[in-house]
């Protein structure tokens, strides 16, 4: 482990210390609680801003502004209007994106040359999503049914969407929700994760400024227990996004039964990730550790559970290790960091107490010094990157979400088995596949249940590709004409001639 020099202090317009209002109704309004919560950046302990708590009752009024959005003025945009602002978003994010990258390392800790790098993922989102807005319709149907019918369909917005969003990728999760929701003309409120509030609030601010009418975007900051369970359980709401745990996942979709509400739900993963003999080395070891070690092991469809053919299982896994080893740690400002932080102290307490379960279970730890406190990490939540070799299909490191930079590497030999093992798991979000038989890539790529597989590569994405997971990891998908699915409803519309 190398360690990156310590970040220094940069001041941000937007996180400067001072406080941070709610966006309700298109005006910048406190708590009505008068309650605060504190954002601080997990590499220096640093205070970025105090932020307003949102509770239910400032949920009752975002949902009554996006219901009122959506009667309103919104309904009135044609495709092109929508278009028209979305296209006029991506231009303001595309114009402030260092702004809004550096408020995602400072906030959550993601090295800066990781957000930076997601400048086209993010802006093409917003245009994808504006080409989308114009082409959204229905169809004629052929029918069957006595006397002369003419039947066809339209597509039409599900209404208030309350959007609930993770810590780990504020800014693209942010536009995730957005996007859509602005294409298919339905109205927003977005709880963004109390772990780090600051780039939607931001977010929210431009789409103002894009020209989308107050009320239609929402922002509301506040506990999840809090502030997040309100949203879901709200009558007013016609539909609940949330990317999170599968935990949480399943109290939301209990709390959607009170008005039956639309869900989408992007959860948990534990990925497998597949090495086999005949595979490029080369390019699937530092892959298969970025695979995992990325974002510090905050990434969903993390592929944690790394099955490596035997006849090579040593060789590789110790290689992940080394590449693991020599990776700079250190403050998510200094463009030589490639690991920050983990974002909260919470999250540092639950990887540590995995290292611990790891080590007792009997798996051989290969590196990773647990926290990290010397020098400039001392006031951080950095946690070494981590491979346990010899780790057994039972053993709880490979059967459950840590959410931080750890391998459980496991050795096989027989196809057949493979798949049976890398398809035991409640989870199918991801999987990656690295061999040079495509034959064997295609049979894999069929027999395991995840919602993405990635061949000779992992984690890639493009707003035309969809992603979503099987099973426990959720349904609904993102990203994709899917997507935009996702917040439509069809109605059917019958004319006797």
């Amino acid at each position: 482990m190398r360690e990156a020099m310590h970040g220094s202090a940069i001041p941000h317009p937007f996180a400067d210390g001072g406080y941070k209002k709610l966006l309700i109704g298109g005006e910048a309004v406190d708590a009505l609680s008068g309650q605060r919560f504190e954002s601080r950046n997990p590499a220096t302990g640093q205070r970025l801003a105090t932020v307003a708590e949102g509770a239910a009752e400032d949920i009752d009024r975002a949902v009554a502004a996006a219901r009122a959005a959506f009667e309103g003025p919104w309904s009135r945009f044609k495709p092109f209007d929508r278009q028209r602002v979305l296209l006029t978003l991506a231009e303001l994010v595309d114009r402030h994106f260092d702004e809004l990258s550096t408020l995602d390392t400072l906030d959550m800790g993601a090295p800066i040359s990781r957000t930076r790098a997601g400048r086209q993922r993010i802006v093409g989102l917003l245009r994808y999503y504006a080409g989308l807005a114009t082409s959204i319709h229905g169809e004629t149907i052929p029918n069957s049914a006595p006397g002369d019918h003419l039947s066809f369909t339209l597509k039409e917005p599900v209404g208030v969407v309350g959007a609930i969003i993770p810590w780990n990728a504020p800014l693209s999760s942010s536009v995730w929700k957005i996007g859509p929701i602005l294409a298919t003309g339905c109205t927003l409120v977005l709880k963004p994760a109390e772990q780090a509030p600051l780039t939607a609030l931001r977010l929210g601010e431009l789409a103002l400024e894009a020209g989308v009418p107050a009320g239609v975007v929402n922002i509301v900051p506040g506990l999840g227990g809090v502030a997040g369970a309100a949203l879901a359980a709200h009558p007013g709401v016609d539909k609940i996004a949330f990317t999170g745990s599968h935990t949480t996942g399943q109290a939301i979709v209990r709390a959607s039964a009170g008005n039956l509400k639309r869900l989408s739900l992007e959860l948990g993963g534990k990925s497998p990730n597949i090495v086999f003999a005949d595979a490029d080395l080369d390019s699937a070891v530092p892959a298969s550790a970025m695979a995992v070690f990325a974002n510090s092991g905050q990434v969903c469809s993390a592929g944690t559970r790394l099955f490596v053919e035997r006849t090579i299982y040593d060789r590789f896994v110790a290689e992940v290790a080394a590449f693991g080893a020599a990776l700079r740690i250190g403050d998510g400002m200094d463009p030589e960091t490639q690991l920050g932080p983990l974002v909260s102290q919470q999250q540092l307490e639950r990887v540590i107490r995995y290292l611990d379960i790891g080590t007792q279970e009997g798996a051989r730890r290969l590196g990773g010094e647990g926290r990290l406190t010397q020098g400039a990490l001392a006031d951080g939540y950095f946690v070494a990157p981590t491979v346990f070799a010899d780790v057994d299909d039972g053993m709880r490191i490979a059967k459950e979400e840590i959410f931080g930079p750890v391998i459980s590497a496991i050795p096989f030999d027989d196809m057949d088995d493979l798949v049976r093992r890398a398809n035991a798991t409640p989870f199918g979000l991801g999987a990656g596949l690295w061999t040079r038989d495509i034959g064997k890539a295609h049979r894999l790529a069929g027999a395991v249940r995840a919602g993405s597989v990635w061949i000779n590569s992992y984690q890639t994405m493009d707003p035309a590709v969809p992603f979503g997971g099987y099973k426990m990891s959720g349904y609904g998908k993102e990203s994709g004409t899917q997507h935009v699915d996702e917040y439509l409803n069809t109605k059917a519309v019958w004319i006797r001639i």
